[in-house]
């Protein structure tokens, strides 16, 4: 079972969150989501656990328990959804989408080329 564990210290290693597991049963991977740019964690991790019943176990025992002075979620990590009917828009360099910094066609962003508000007008 993949076990989502939130509200983590930023401090906290993977080495660490195992040992907070372990006394359930099997901790098969412990992964600490970081930045991609910065390095730093995000405060929130996926633990797996093979055995469903110590998962369980593990849930039910650190959710809301106190892990380096901060009161840690435990819970069942979901399968992530994506809206295929939503519009992808945002970031960096978008020819044609509603938000970025080098906007040519949308309606918001710095450089913005044809938008509705903001930037140079051509």
């Amino acid at each position: 079972m993949k076990i989502y564990v939130g509200n983590l210290s930023y401090n906290l290693s993977e080495n660490d969150l195992k040992d907070v597991f372990t006394p359930y049963g099997e901790v098969a991977s412990v992964k600490i989501m970081t930045d991609k740019f910065t390095g730093r964690s995000k405060g929130f991790a996926f633990v797996e656990m093979p055995n469903d019943a110590e998962a369980n176990n593990a849930i039910n025992g650190l959710n809301d328990v106190e892990v380096a002075q901060r009161s840690i979620k435990v819970n069942e990590a979901r399968e992530r959804t994506f809206d295929n009917n939503r519009p992808r828009s945002g970031g960096g360099f978008n020819r044609g989408g509603d938000r970025g910094g080098f906007n040519r066609g949308g309606d918001r962003g710095g450089y913005n080329r044809g938008g509705n508000d903001g930037g140079n007008r051509y």
